[in-house]
């Protein structure tokens, strides 16, 4: 999918889910599950043929995991301060489209293990290998789309 097209599907997303107060929508043939958070919303979208539970307790173990590394503060600033912790959990919850965890407890574990080896002087690198780990892991076959706080505010889409 190229970069014009992408936005134009977020676009799509966000202008049918913002309003709503349902967690799961049909759309383009495609399965979302979503929940927002003052300033975030959390996408998770399979094929129409996924089930929606599976869906919907990846996104609620995703939101819980970040739930517990951010304290409870789970909110734009606090996200992009630790998006390495996002894409970590990430890839601890999911791999190649498959869903490998679904505790937030066994999460944020892991997550935790495997921040305690980073350096501080590494992080830049590290945040590098999780986003190319977070595109090899969600196999458009079964997930097409891991989208994580796809718009922070309602302000980027109404222009």
């Amino acid at each position: 999918m190229e970069v014009k097209e992408q936005k134009a599907f977020e676009k799509n997303i966000f202008n049918k889910t913002h309003r709503t107060d349902s967690e799961i929508a049909l759309l383009e043939g495609l399965t979302v599950v979503y929940k927002s958070n003052i300033d975030l919303y959390f996408y998770v979208i399979g094929s129409s043929h996924e089930n929606e539970l599976m869906l919907m307790s990846v996104l609620n173990c995703l939101f819980d995991s970040l739930s517990q590394m951010l304290r409870k503060n789970v909110e734009k600033r606090a996200l992009l301060e630790n998006m390495e912790g996002l894409f970590l959990a990430v890839d601890e919850i999911v791999d190649g489209g498959v869903i490998l965890e679904s505790d937030p407890q066994q999460v944020v574990h892991r997550v935790a293990l495997r921040g305690d080896d980073v350096p501080l002087t590494e992080q830049t690198v590290t945040q590098v290998r999780a986003v190319d780990a977070l595109q090899r892991h969600l196999s458009p076959s079964q997930l097409l789309c891991f989208i994580v706080a796809l718009r922070f505010t309602h302000d980027s889409f109404r222009k």
